[in-house]
């Protein structure tokens, strides 16, 4: 078992304050995003097994069945097939959705023929693999996921009383379902970049106005004044989740976080498909050929009761627990098997002789059984077998 010493992403949307507060660390006045726990080769933790510092990921390189197991390489490849993140949301993320593994294959495989560069600002597809993922609450967290029914989602915008919406009231009016939420984000993300600025502009101060349900959206466009995803946001679901509770993304689920602390688990991809909310390059025909117009209420997850509760998933990738260790109780023992990743957010519980604080994490080989007792609270990121 290792200790992980893992890299924070300074995205400009993170808060400054959330994890130096977890960690119990001095803010160093710039945005602090995400923490990053695994071998994705953008930031890979690094360990330290007495012959000096290097990464996970050039350690499972090494063996990967040693540190993997037959079993996850078999299934998965030579590769940890998860990447676990503590997430901190001070303002939107863009609007997005990721692609399904056949999507992701084909699309990655087209722009490598026509050679598109990796790092080019208008690719799509980055690596051959698909990013299902989950979003667990450790303070109150907002975000957007997956569309209202259309009827809603109409009468929402036809409570801002602005006449240039009009339009776009009448296109949720149609049928089926699906029908209309397509041509309704389809005709936002297609408009007149002009007129759908003052569009904006106009929704924005309505919803500031107004306030109650519609001060997620006057919050999104202080933050990116005449975005069109400020009105395509308004199709979204809005979500509070308490601690504890979670919410699953599956492939093709447009979403959006908006505000909070959370642990964040995924497959280990970079492919994503924008909507609006960001600068970043937004392409309309693959987003729509991607987004599933599906309206119904948000894939939310309560864990499973027991002595490890479970977030039960479709996904074989990465399967998320959390376990809550109480003063003086028998210690809980994880089973050998499958590599899993623990990780702090309360207490001082300890990892077999490591003790954790919060915001510190462990890598577990597969080989290995190891030995949980509290206090406190310990997230544990494994795979499914």
């Amino acid at each position: 078992m290792d200790r992980l010493t893992n890299t924070i992403r300074p995205y400009a949307w993170g808060s400054p304050t959330a994890i130096p507060g977890l960690l119990g660390v001095e803010p160093t006045g710039e945005p602090q995003a995400e923490l990053w726990m695994g071998a994705h080769p953008g930031a890979p933790s690094r360990l330290d097994r007495g012959s000096g510092e290097t990464t996970l990921a050039d350690v499972i390189a090494a063996d990967p069945e040693r540190e993997l197991g037959a079993a996850a390489v078999a299934r998965f490849g030579p590769r940890l097939p998860f990447l676990f993140k503590i997430l901190a949301a001070g303002a939107p993320l863009s609007l997005q959705v990721h692609p399904d593994l056949e999507q992701a294959r084909a699309g990655y495989a087209e722009e490598e023929r026509r050679g598109i560069p990796a790092d080019a600002p208008h690719r799509n597809y980055k690596d051959p693999n698909h990013k299902p993922e989950m979003v667990c609450a450790i303070t109150a967290f907002e975000g957007l996921c997956g569309f209202r029914p259309p009827r809603e989602a109409a009468a929402l915008l036809d409570g801002l009383k602005v006449d240039s919406l009009t339009p776009y009231v009448d296109l949720l009016g149609a049928h089926p379902e699906e029908a209309a939420l397509r041509e309704m984000l389809t005709a936002v993300l297609t408009a007149d970049r002009a007129e759908m600025a003052r569009t904006v502009a106009e929704a924005a101060a309505a919803a500031e106005r107004l306030g109650g349900p519609y001060t997620p959206y006057a919050t999104l466009a202080h933050h990116f004044p005449g975005d069109p995803g400020v009105i395509a946001a308004m199709l979204l679901n809005h979500v509070r989740l308490q601690p504890g509770e979670a919410m699953f993304l599956g492939a093709g689920v447009p979403h959006a976080y908006l505000d909070g602390l959370g642990v964040e688990l995924l497959a280990n991809s970079d492919n994503v498909l924008r909507a609006g909310l960001t600068p970043k390059h937004v392409d309309v025909p693959e987003l729509l050929r991607i987004v599933r117009f599906d309206p119904g209420d948000p894939a939310l997850l309560r864990p499973e009761d027991g002595d490890e509760e479970v977030y039960d998933t479709p996904i074989d990738e990465f399967r998320l627990s959390r376990l809550a260790l109480a003063p003086g109780a028998a210690p809980h023992r994880l089973p050998a098997g499958a590599p899993q990743i623990l990780l702090c957010t309360a207490g001082r519980p300890t990892a077999g002789e490591l003790a954790l604080a919060p915001g510190e994490s462990v890598f577990v080989p597969a080989g290995e059984s190891v030995e949980l007792s509290g206090p406190g609270t310990v997230f544990r990121a494994t795979v499914v077998l």
